[in-house]
Parts: C-alpha cells; structure tokens; sequence
C-alpha cells in the first residue's frame, strides 16, 4: 500500500509538471453573482496554451454558451449563462486536452445583498468632495513603498512622485468629510498603475481588477464603502474605458492583434472631440479622434472589439456591485467608441436603474456636452444612457465673469454666466448636471481667481447654490492654491495639510491655519450642511433674472420655499432695488441670510456689499 501511494504521489507531481503547460494565470471577471438581471457572463481565460484545450463545467443553472478562441493561444473567452435560479457556490471549469483533464479551475458565483438592485446613484441633493489619494492623507505608513512595484519609492519634494497617501487616511477622515457637510467621495483611481513614474495619479491602470497596494487592499476599499455609507457618504469609482497603462499584464501578449488601437506603435488622439457630432467630419479625423492614444504610456483600447467591450462592462458592473458603489465618473468621455459608450452605460442602467454615471467631456461647448446625456435628441440618432454631464461651459463662464472688468454698458461679463445657464434648453436633464469651479487637472479655482477671497467665495455661493451637483476639488475649503505654478497637475494635487505625521499644520483639526483658511473652511462647512436640507436648492426650479450693473441675481424655488441669491460683481457696495423682482418676490418679506443666520425685513431694496454672495431664504408674511 505504501508503495502505491507512492506511485501515486508521483503520478500526481509528474501530471503536475504537465499541467505546467496549461497554468492558467488570469481569470476575469475574478468572481461573478447569482440573480443579476443579465443572466449573461463571458470570461476572460489567460493561461500557457490554454486554446488547445476544452473547458467544461458541471453545475446547476450554469452553462457554456460558448467557447471562442483569440489570435493567441494563450487565451480563451467562454460565454457563460446563470439561470435565475442558479444557486452560490463554486464551480470547477475543467480544461480538457485529448479526453483528458490537464487543468482545472474553481470559479465562485456569490450572493448578492438585498440591496444590490436598489442601488442608488449621486443626484442634486449631493455635494461630491473630489480626492486624489496619494496626496490626501498617509493613514498606512506600512504599504508607501512595495516591494517589486516599478516605482518604490515615497519623495513629497517631488510634485510628479508618489506623497503616501492611501485608503485608510481617507478611512480616518470621514468624520472631517461628513461634518463638512459632503455626501459623496469621488477618488480618483486606486486601482493598480505599476508604472516606471508619476505613478500616483491613476489614471495607467495596469491591472482593473487589483486595488494598487501602495493605496491598500481589496478589503480596505470594500471598508472605505462600508463606512462612508454607515456616514451618509456616497462613493463615486473612477473609471477609465479609454486607454490603460502601457505595462498592463496583457501587453506582451495580446488576445487579439486588435485588442489595442496602434498596437505597435504610438499614435498620439488628435482630441478633435467635435467630430463626434460634426456631419461633416472627415473619415481620417474620426479614426485618429477615437484610436489614436491619449498619452504616449497610455495605449488605446479598442472599443470596437467585442471582447474588449464585453471585458469593460464586466469591470464595471464587478466593482459596482463589489463595492456597492453610488456612482461611476468616466474619464476622457467621448474618446471612446461610440457604440461601446452606450452599450457601456445603458448596460449599467440595465442592472442598476437609479445608478449615475458621469462623463468627462472637456468642452466649453455645451451643444458638444449635451450630446452625450440620457434623453437626449440627437440630430445623428446618437443615444446614451449617460446620466450626468461635467459642466464645463458653466465653469468656464463663472470664472470668467468673477474675473473680467466691465468694459461699457453692453459688455457684461456677468452676463456671460446668466447665458451659460441660459443654455440649459440644449440638455435632457439639466439639474442632473455636474457642476465645478475646478477639478485635479486644472488650477485651482483660488488661483483662476487671483488668490481673491471674496470672489472665490462668490463662485462657491454660486456653484452651491444653482442648479445641479456640485463637485469640490479636496483642499478649496482652506483656498489651496498653485500660484506660481500654472498647469501643474503634481502642485494642483498637493498634499492636504495634516494628513502626514510630520505636518506642521493640520487642516482637519483647523490648526496651524491663517485667518483666511480658518474662515473659509467655515464659510463652506456653514453652506454645504445648510445645502444638504433645502429642498429648493436641492430640487427647486430655477428663475434667473438678467444682470444690471453687474448684478447678477437667481431665485431657486417650490411652491412653499424660496432661496434668492445675488452675486454683486462690483468692487464697490451697491443698492438692489426689488421692483423688477415683482414675479416672484412678495412686496414686503422677511428674509434669513444663510452665512450668519441673520433674520431681517425686507422693504423694496438691498443693501450689497462690494464682491460678495448674499443668499437669502424667504419667509413670506
């Protein structure tokens, strides 16, 4: 018997070394769940010369649909179906090869939370706090330098490198984040970017279904979801269907030659993004729009491929459901194939109806940016399922009125922003829109506005307080700034004070801060918390009055609430009077300033003073 199981023993090692030409390396999507509303799954199989085998699976409620090959033999893609019924639990796909297994493989199908259907995205009643990680907070000291990772090092000096920062200091500030009065985090990516350098801002995913270690793990992030939501807090994934990194893991092996756009070569975008719409567009201008690479590490993905798409749509709807997400933004939107972006986002919607998603399309156009949101009519027949938009022709306005001197009577730079908003016929949706005064790839809007406290002060009584979601870049409630350093994303992103041990000033605790951070700070805590409970911001209509003198003034409204804000453009104190307000404001009213929660009576005037917000409830007698 002794002799026999010896004989066995090296049966099972010699058989071993012959599954060694089989080794399977990657399978994804990593997992799956039972009870989606697309009984559909197509796995991606990486493996030593896996296509000269033949997968078979045993288990109830799951079928092969069917089995493709690629232009590799390292690769296999089987299409899977899961009966409603279907049951969790783990499945062996066993790879046969002339009648014999030669490698196996256990694939989990999990239970999905109760709530999982229901899951609910960001909307108006939102303020989105923007984070880029590496720069927010080091909570981990352990994981700032991996071994194996291409760039291993931390170096705070250097605005391109890597600062430490990671998911448990996000962790560790929620309670900052919540009592500031925002209900959703958007970081952006955390997942894996093994990259010779300026690894640290995301956006070169090496692998998309692996958190990069210098941020944390799987279970940190899933804890980073479980405790905002426990905090009222959203959690918003970036994502990037456009391009990845040029050291992803497939690059020396690609599953079909035209798995990338330019597989052999670096062919930069010509980010002529008007030909998505333009009926005149040359073929050439098209194609070199939506494949040629956004960056010279960051190659193309083909979203014509059909594999390629079904890969993505996988990705997402893994980490939406692995992470019960409350959003989804999308970088460099519209650079991507056009088919594969509704697929993409009517997909997401499929399984999740009252999901958001959020594109960034960068134009200061909004016949451009409108094109791409859900219910809109497009003169081509082009439709998406996109719910919200970034308003870039908004953000471009406001910061040009604040900033612009009027010139004569007909010139009105705050009449620039009252046409901006003015253009809101164009959208489907447009209180579904997302609204800013930066973001982490421009300057800070402290900077775009002269480092001048009370105008940026009124951009934030603006964008807090019109129509949409808002969106505030980390670090705008303690007027961080890049002067001096225009366009420069590494000093744009730096380091959140007190998030590192060796901070000497630390702005969660509003230490070490100047009067003017200190107020500032505040200023937001006091506008965002009062947001999060007026309906008529929240949901309101709008009714927009055009500017005189510089004067700019909005009512947001329901049947029993009324806001008024006015936006005095002047370095000087003005007068307002209310007659041509008669539509909407009472004669005599009482009203509460929001700032101060000053209640006062109202007759026929305003007192403004110079640069500066007023935002007003109404209390009607």
């Amino acid at each position: 018997m002794k002799k026999y199981t010896l004989f066995m023993l090296f049966c099972i090692l010699f058989q071993k070394i012959t599954f060694g030409q089989n080794t399977i390396h990657h399978v994804e999507p990593l997992n799956w769940w039972v009870g989606m509303k697309n009984p559909n799954l197509q796995l991606l199989i990486n493996g030593d010369n896996i296509a000269e085998t033949k997968p078979s699976i045993n288990y109830v409620g799951v079928t092969i649909k069917k089995i493709s090959l690629s232009d590799s033999k390292n690769y296999l893609f089987i299409d899977l179906e899961i009966a409603p019924q279907t049951k969790a639990g783990t499945f062996t796909i066993n790879f046969k090869k002339e009648g014999k297994i030669v490698v196996n493989y256990a694939y989990s199908l999990l239970s999905r939370p109760q709530e999982a259907g229901k899951i609910k995205g960001f909307n108006s009643s939102d303020v989105i706090y923007l984070i880029v990680p590496d720069r927010f907070a080091n909570g981990d000291y352990t994981n700032d330098v991996v071994a194996g990772m291409r760039e291993n090092k931390i170096d705070r000096n250097f605005e391109g490198g890597r600062h430490g920062g990671d998911i448990r200091g996000i962790i560790n500030h929620l309670d900052y984040i919540a009592d500031m009065g925002y209900t959703a985090i958007w970081t952006t990516p955390m997942l894996e970017n093994d990259m010779k350098s300026y690894s640290y801002h995301g956006y070169s995913i090496t692998n998309h279904y692996k958190v990069d270690p210098r941020y944390g793990t799987l279970e940190d992030y899933k804890e980073l979801s479980t405790k905002s939501k426990q905090k009222g807090i959203k959690l918003i994934f970036d994502e990037v269907l456009n391009h990845t990194g040029s050291n992803y893991w497939w690059m020396n092996d690609l599953p079909f030659k035209n798995w990338l756009n330019y597989p052999n070569k670096y062919q930069p975008t010509n980010h002529k993004r008007t030909v998505n719409m333009d009926k005149y567009a040359s073929d050439y201008d098209k194609d070199l729009w939506e494949k040629g690479w956004f960056d010279s590490t960051m190659p193309d993905m083909n979203g014509e491929n059909p594999f390629m798409q079904n890969y993505l749509i996988q990705n997402s709807i893994w980490w939406t459901e692995t992470l019960q997400l409350g959003g989804i933004r999308q970088d460099t939107y519209g650079y991507s194939n056009k088919s594969l972006l509704t697929k993409w986002s009517c997909r997401l919607l499929e399984e999740y109806p009252n999901f958001s998603t959020v594109g960034e399309e960068w134009s200061v156009n909004p016949l451009i940016t409108s094109y791409w949101q859900k219910g809109k009519k497009n003169d081509d027949g082009y439709e998406s399922c996109l719910t919200t938009l970034m308003d870039f022709p908004l953000q471009d306005a406001l910061i040009y009125a604040l900033k612009q001197a009027k010139k004569n009577d007909w010139d009105s730079p705050m009449n620039k922003l009252f046409e901006a908003l003015g253009n809101d016929f164009i959208y489907a949706n447009p209180k579904n829109i997302m609204v800013m005064g930066d973001n982490h790839d421009m300057d800070r809007i402290f900077t775009q506005l002269n480092n001048d406290v009370n105008l940026t002060k009124m951009a934030l009584a603006y964008l807090l307080t019109i129509r949409g979601i808002p969106q505030i870049l980390y670090g705008t409630e303690i007027l961080m700034d890049n002067t001096g350093h225009i366009n420069s994303h590494g000093i744009i992103r730096s380091d959140f004070p007190g998030g590192w041990q060796q901070d000497s000033a630390d702005a969660f605790r509003a230490k070490g801060l100047s009067p003017a951070k200190k107020d500032m700070q505040v200023f937001m805590k006091t506008l965002l918390n009062w947001r999060k409970t007026n309906l008529a911001i929240i949901g309101g209509e709008t009714k927009h009055f055009a500017p005189v003198d510089e004067i700019y003034v909005y009512f947001r409204y329901l049947k029993n609430q009324k806001v008024m804000v006015v936006l005095n453009n002047n370095k000087e104190s003005k007068t307002l009077e209310l007659n041509r307000f008669k539509e909407i404001l009472p004669i005599n009213f009482m009203a509460k300033e929001v700032i101060h929660q000053q209640k006062f009576e109202v007759k026929n005037s305003l007192n403004l003073e110079g640069n500066s917000a007023l935002i007003l409830e109404i209390i009607e007698k």
